[in-house]
């Protein structure tokens, strides 16, 4: 024994024998050129700690290790357990993602130091509940690859003490404007940061643009977007503003909304929304008047509210298709002073001055809008970025520096950007990658992924939160704000620097407040630290025609893609747009009267030529309620670079279809059509447009259920706490007796909006393979949770199937999330002939994965079509390396759900509930000898729900929120889906109510 002990020997022992790195200099010789001063060198000085771990294939491992408060000294084994890390327990981290104006309080889940999902910080009153898909997505960031590992010199490697070098001696001898560009900042402390750096020079400019600007709103009230409370709204219009899918704030604008939509025979009340607005977007489905109109037409609208709601001014004539909407709408936001709202998403400034006269003629101020409390989530100045390009193209700028910032790919003038940086003797991108930007510059010194920083925000005055670590930076990146730092010449890191910062506004003991602060995520007090000081010059209140054309194109974000911050990530690819259901890619969406005139079916590659004589190759979509006349086109697609491999050469770049007018960006501009002959295929995650007649979703008027709340749904036969409904009709299934536990889920159609984020939750914690564009086309998506949408249908005298999927030219549309029902009387169950499904104890359905031979019997008796087959082990399978690059490696796989199986090829695989939530939720109560309380076992889709749509519990607690939802609307709302199959499914829907009165 004392011989084995002489002679074993640690990691940490091993690494630093000349016997290892004399090996490693023979085996690896790649990694030994790097040269660190850093006290993590080791190895001789040949190579680094982190090449060491790579070396001995402990590259998951040192990631493993990363965590924020226990950083990567040595690779050391689970024998010395770090003290805040407990193998197989979760850590939580109250921390802020923010994207392009997409704010969400988040609380990062870590296991064994690495973080892996994304849920709401229930401690902001912002965003308590529910999150973004792309707030959800963002956790796969960090493991990217691809993402730069060291500074870049003139497109090579460099050391960063290299790069702090040459940037101070360039600097110190910089003439002319030093130029600072940036997408909005929310951080006070990294304004403020800027502004100190900035001062060191004597022409320095910090300009602020967003490749979907909101300038024009600004000018039109004081540089800050306005406190909008939807919440406090009767009467809401909203013109080409897309509130609950991309404008300004849409997770917390869409917690406002829902409050006044949900139903119930006790407060029978709603507000009423109506849409004008050109393509069909996510709040226009969920509006229950919309009414399509051309970017020709919008000035004229917006001047016929402005006449009737004030009473001055001139102006076009409503489009007669308009007209009988537009009166209705006046005479309710008339009747609805101080309870009414009208927003625009239009950028002209003369559009958002007559909206702010609206909303002052209607007494929105002080109460549908709070005007000690704006929004900061954008800040982009369009007249100021255009000035600073003019500027570098005349040769009069010195130096600058880009950070979360593009121009070269999103700005309209992105050719006159890249003429004035040719002009510019100094140029750094804080890029995490090689794009369209940052390969034009002379240093790319890459900037941490915000999972890996310290930072501080302030989405809306008064509303402070905190970015946190939650894992050691993977790579040798550096957080701008330390970078800006050391080129000053400070000692103090940025961590400290914010902590300084807050000292203004803490109360109390300093060091209390702050550990209470970084533990909650959010302060809340009505402190406010962000200072914004846009100039904006202010604008009349008469809004700008746009010139009509024979085809006016309009321009879009995607909910998932967004301005092109999520092209890369191949779970926000898959999921798919609410609306269309298309992946992997953008389109040219036109209504189907248009592409029959013009002999266009769906797939038909066009080529779009623009105003400027650019063209772009795209196939046609046939989208039911886009305005005639008109085409919509994504932005944020059409990628060059070898650093985005999900990105790259998808789709087509649709910002050189913006146009610029008097120094503003609007997102409209003429464009010609033509076939080029070849097709190319869109891939739908959903083919089918109607119900077919069939009783899969129900919907319904506000004044019926007004009259009588008890005849608004067909078939009510729902399961209460007291256990399953009992069948009408003799069954060939026993009923089962559940004497524990019987979970069940809620899903409130009228508070579902459709955003996806649910089903990119489940997607992550379920670890859901991306199968990609030629698998979904071949209907193989692995999805365990769709969202499915309906349009309403082409009424016809006789019902006839063939005709009754055609939807109508401006349809209605209704949204039904659709997962396992876990029925009682479960059709797969019967047909399964290894009993790989099966009934629990509970009410669920459950998949024994090692069981499951792969006969798809299952798949083809279930009724609701929500099991998926994996054909391909997709997590580990060359065919898709593209679709899954971020997870078919090692690092990729961290973000994997250690608690949740990756399952094999041939297995059937669908909703769980998220079993192995609610059997943790048993555990840590069977702990304290107790019931586990209502809301401790939640599943992921219920949780990433920014409405609250969706409701998960125990249906055999009296108690629970579920059981008294269904108590209270059973005989009113609550049905189930093909319900005369008698499954009895524990999933219960309640029917969607629209205000038509």
């Amino acid at each position: 024994m004392q011989d084995r002990i002489k002679y074993w020997r640690g990691i940490e022992e091993l690494e630093n024998t000349p016997e290892f790195a004399k090996h490693a200099h023979n085996e690896f010789p790649e990694f030994l050129p790097v040269k660190e001063t850093s006290a993590e060198s080791s190895l001789g000085g040949k190579t680094k700690r982190r090449d060491f771990l790579k070396l001995m294939g402990f590259s998951v491992a040192a990631v493993s290790l990363a965590s924020c408060e226990a950083p990567v000294r040595k690779a050391i084994p689970y024998l010395n357990k770090p003290a805040d890390v407990e193998p197989g327990v979760a850590n939580w981290y109250a921390s802020t993602y923010y994207q392009n104006g997409n704010y969400n309080s988040i609380l990062v889940k870590t296991r064994e130091g690495r973080p892996i999902k994304i849920e709401p910080n229930p401690m902001s009153t912002l965003t308590p509940y529910g999150t973004s898909p792309g707030a959800q997505a963002s956790v796969l960031g960090v493991y990217d690859h691809n993402r730069l590992r060291t500074p870049l010199i003139g497109g090579k490697e460099a050391q960063w003490q290299q790069v702090d070098n040459e940037i101070a001696s360039r600097l110190g001898n910089v003439t002319g404007k030093v130029a600072f560009v940036s997408s909005t900042i929310i951080s006070p402390s990294t304004k403020q940061l800027i502004n100190e750096f900035g001062s060191r020079f004597g022409n320095f400019e910090h300009v602020t643009y967003d490749a979907n600007s909101a300038s024009g709103l600004l000018s039109a009230n004081g540089g800050t977007v306005p406190g909008y409370d939807f919440s406090q709204a009767q009467v809401i219009v909203s013109i080409n503003a897309d509130f609950l899918g991309t404008w300004i704030a849409p997770i917390p604008f869409a917690k406002q909304y829902i409050q006044n939509r949900k139903v119930s025979a006790e407060n029978p009340t709603m507000s009423k929304h109506y849409q004008f607005e050109t393509h069909y977007s996510l709040t226009g489905a969920n509006a229950d008047i919309r009414v399509p109109i051309r970017p020709s037409e919008e000035a004229a609208v917006i001047t016929a509210l402005y006449n009737g709601i004030t009473g001055q001014g001139g102006g076009g004539e409503v489009p007669a298709a308009a007209a009988d909407a537009m009166a209705a709408a006046i005479t309710e936001l008339r009747a609805s002073q101080g309870r009414a709202l009208v927003v625009a998403g239009s950028n002209d400034p003369g559009t958002q001055a007559m909206v702010t006269a609206i909303n002052r003629a209607l007494g929105a101020e002080g109460t549908t809008i709070d005007t000690n409390a704006p929004f900061y989530t954008k800040q982009g100045n369009d007249a100021d970025m255009i000035r600073l390009i003019r500027e570098m193209n005349a040769g009069t700028v010195g130096a600058v520096f880009f950070y979360n910032s593009n121009p070269v790919y999103d700005h309209p003038l992105a050719a006159e950007v890249v003429s004035g940086l040719e002009r510019v003797p100094l140029k750094v991108s804080f890029s995490d990658r090689v794009e369209e930007t940052s390969q034009l510059a002379d240093f790319i010194t890459p900037d941490h992924h915000y999972l890996e920083s310290w930072n501080d925000n302030e989405p809306r005055r008064g509303f402070l939160s905190l970015t946190q670590p939650t894992i050691s930076p993977i790579f040798l990146t550096r957080q701008m704000q330390d970078s800006l730092l050391t080129w000053s010449g400070s000692n103090t890191n940025y961590y400290e620097y914010i902590r300084n910062n807050w000292r203004k506004v803490a109360t109390g003991d300093f060091n209390q407040f702050w550990e209470q602060a970084v533990h909650d995520g959010v302060v809340e007090n009505g402190t406010t630290m962000l200072t914004v000081n846009n100039t904006f010059t202010a604008a009349s209140p008469v809004a700008k025609p746009v010139s009509a054309a024979a085809i006016e194109a309009v321009l879009y974000e995607k909910v998932g893609i967004g301005t092109g911050d999520g092209v890369n990530n191949p779970w926000l690819q898959e999921m798919g747009d609410p609306i269309s259901k298309a992946t992997w890619g953008n389109y040219v969406a036109m209504p189907r009267s248009m592409a029959v005139e013009m002999e266009i079916v769906q797939g038909d590659v066009l080529l779009v030529t623009l105003a400027n004589g650019t063209s772009m190759e795209l196939p046609a979509l046939m989208q039911p309620g886009q305005a005639n006349g008109t085409v919509g086109i994504a932005i944020g697609y059409g990628r060059k670079s070898d650093m985005m491999p999900v990105a790259n050469g998808l789709g087509a770049n649709a910002y050189p279809a913006a146009t610029v007018v008097d120094n503003t960006v609007l997102y409209t501009g003429p464009v010609t059509l033509e076939k080029t002959g070849a097709t190319s295929p869109i891939a739908q995650l959903q083919t089918h447009h109607t119900i077919m007649d069939r009783l899969v979703v129900q919907e319904n008027t506000l004044a019926k259920y007004k009259e009588n709340p008890k005849e608004v749904t067909e078939y009510i036969r729902i399961a209460t706490h007291e256990g399953p409904a009992k069948p009408a009709t003799i069954s060939l299934w026993d009923d089962y007796e559940y004497k524990n536990h019987h979970w069940g889920m809620v899903v409130d159609l009228n508070s579902c909006i459709g955003c996806g984020a649910c089903s990119v939750s489940c997607h992550i914690e379920n670890n859901v393979p991306v199968v990609g564009k030629a698998e979904v086309l071949n209907r193989r998506d692995m999805h365990w949770m769709r969202i499915d949408r309906y349009y309403s249908a082409v009424e016809h005298e006789e019902k006839d199937y063939a005709t009754m999927e055609d939807p109508a030219d401006n349809p209605s549309v209704i949204f039904q999330p659709m997962m396992c029902q876990h029925c009682n009387h479960a059709p797969c169950e019967t047909v399964c002939p290894v009993a790989a499904t099966m009934h629990s104890s509970e009410g669920m359905n459950q998949m024994a994965y090692n069981r499951c031979v792969g006969t798809r019997y299952c798949a083809n008796n279930c009724p609701y079509k929500v099991r998926r087959f994996n054909w391909f082990a997709y997590f580990n399978n060359d065919k898709f390396a593209t679709e899954n690059y971020m997870m078919n490696n090692d690092l990729g796989k961290m973000v994997l759900n250690p608690d949740v199986t990756v399952r094999a090829r041939g297995v059937m695989e669908k909703c769980s509930f998220c079993v192995q939530r609610v059997q943790l939720a048993k555990l840590e109560a069977k702990r304290e000898n107790r019931r586990p309380r209502d809301g401790e076992a939640v599943s992921a889709c219920a949780q990433s729900c920014p409405t609250e749509a969706i409701v998960f519990g125990d249906m055999k607690d009296p108690n629970s929120r579920i059981s008294q939802i269904l108590y209270r609307e059973q005989g009113e709302r609550a049905f189930h889906v093909l319900e005369e199959l008698n499954t009895q499914p524990n999933v219960t829907y309640l029917t969607k109510i629209r205000n038509l009165a």
